[in-house]
């Protein structure tokens, strides 16, 4: 069988979401199935370590579609050239577009539909091609598959799918976070934070995010305990983020708050393993992969109720209402006050995070991909 895939989202330099579902399921994928042939389909000159097993075949479709008037040409005219040519028997589309033209079967990957709840957190010409697109990628695609059920819950809700119709695929967690030894604790806090404790938040800086509220929890924070705790934002600098700067300029706890910018994975899992705690208030996420990698890194976790991550992190967590910046703060104190609830957390996040394995999660997107086929 060939199976292609769409992989623009494998980026030499800046791997986030997206680009790292794709590395660890088609890792995966490939190396278990060689008996079959996989393209990978980029829209850019690709680093040839994504090229991950012989049976692998990268190939540049230009032009870089980053934007929507591109995305259509990309999807609908030169990926469809692409699938003719190599004769693919399936085409795997994990970042939410799929080809209206082509005929090849489709197997379509939505994280989520945060467009439709929280569109002031996208570029407004985003939202217009997904608010049109999105409806028929749906019914266009042979099999689709999200990461939770909370997702899978709004997709059907949302396009009047049929539930059964959609497999959820969990995210796994790395094998690289774990928790960082005492020594590498006090080399990154150095490094960050001028040896102090801190909260930490894993990210892009965008309205989605919700680091406003965040900051604003901070400040509670600091006023009332009095502590010499940091908080580390770990994350690129995306868009429509200049109300977070704004408020930065002016922030009397400045000099308290760390901004790192994109950060490497191993450095990521150093600042994971020594944080305090992982504070994740995200508004609304098909996932919240930071979620389990704190729970992996020992890192006890703050996160938005009545979302996916409280699927996810079930009892192992401790949940805020995003949209209360005293309630988060509240939370803050909390974890900072009790170390009993602080250690039990971390206990449970030990056997939380057990259930998230990318291995798993490989074998179920393969049979999504053989349904697809087959269809």
């Amino acid at each position: 069988m060939i199976i292609a895939v769409n992989t623009r989202f494998l980026l030499k330099e800046r791997l986030e979401g997206y680009g790292y579902f794709i590395k660890e399921i088609f890792q995966l994928i490939t190396k278990n199935h060689p008996e079959h042939q996989f393209y990978f389909l980029f829209d850019r000159p690709f680093n040839e370590k994504f090229i991950f097993e012989s049976n692998v075949q990268g190939l540049v479709v230009s032009p870089p579609a980053r934007l929507p008037l591109l995305w259509k040409y990309w999807y609908d005219i030169k990926v469809p050239l692409a699938l003719k040519k190599i004769k693919a028997d399936v085409f795997v589309s994990p970042d939410g577009y799929c080809s209206l033209t082509t005929k090849v079967p489709q197997c379509l990957l939505i994280h989520d539909l945060g467009f439709l709840h929280y569109p002031d957190a996208y570029k407004k010409s985003h939202v217009t091609y997904l608010k049109k697109y999105t409806p028929k990628f749906v019914n266009k695609a042979k099999t689709i598959v999200t990461v939770s059920q909370f997702s899978k819950n709004d997709i059907t809700s949302q396009y009047k799918i049929e539930p059964q119709t959609i497999d959820v695929v969990y995210n796994g967690v790395k094998d690289i976070f774990r928790s960082s030894d005492l020594h590498e604790k006090e080399h990154t806090k150095e490094k960050y934070t001028g040896g102090t404790e801190y909260f930490l938040h894993v990210g892009a800086i965008q309205p989605r995010k919700n680091l406003l509220n965040l900051l604003k929890a901070f400040s509670i924070f600091k006023k009332r305990l009095q502590s010499n705790m940091k908080l580390v934002l770990a994350g690129r600098l995306a868009w429509k983020n200049e109300e977070f700067w704004k408020l930065i300029k002016t922030y009397k706890y400045r000099d308290d708050v760390v901004i790192t910018d994109y950060l490497e994975e191993k450095e990521l899992v150093l600042l994971m393993g020594s944080a305090y705690a992982l504070v994740y208030p995200s508004m609304f996420e098909g996932f919240g992969v930071p979620v389990i990698e704190a729970m992996k890194s020992e890192v006890p976790v703050l996160t938005s109720e009545n979302s996916s991550m409280q699927e996810i992190g079930e009892n192992a967590a401790l949940y805020f209402n995003a949209q209360d910046h005293t309630d988060i703060a509240d939370k803050m104190m909390l974890i900072y006050k009790d170390e009993t609830l602080r250690k039990d957390l971390i206990e449970k996040g030990r056997a939380q995070v057990l259930k998230y394995q990318w291995n798993n999660a490989a074998e179920i997107f393969w049979q999504s991909i053989l349904k697809t086929a087959n269809s």
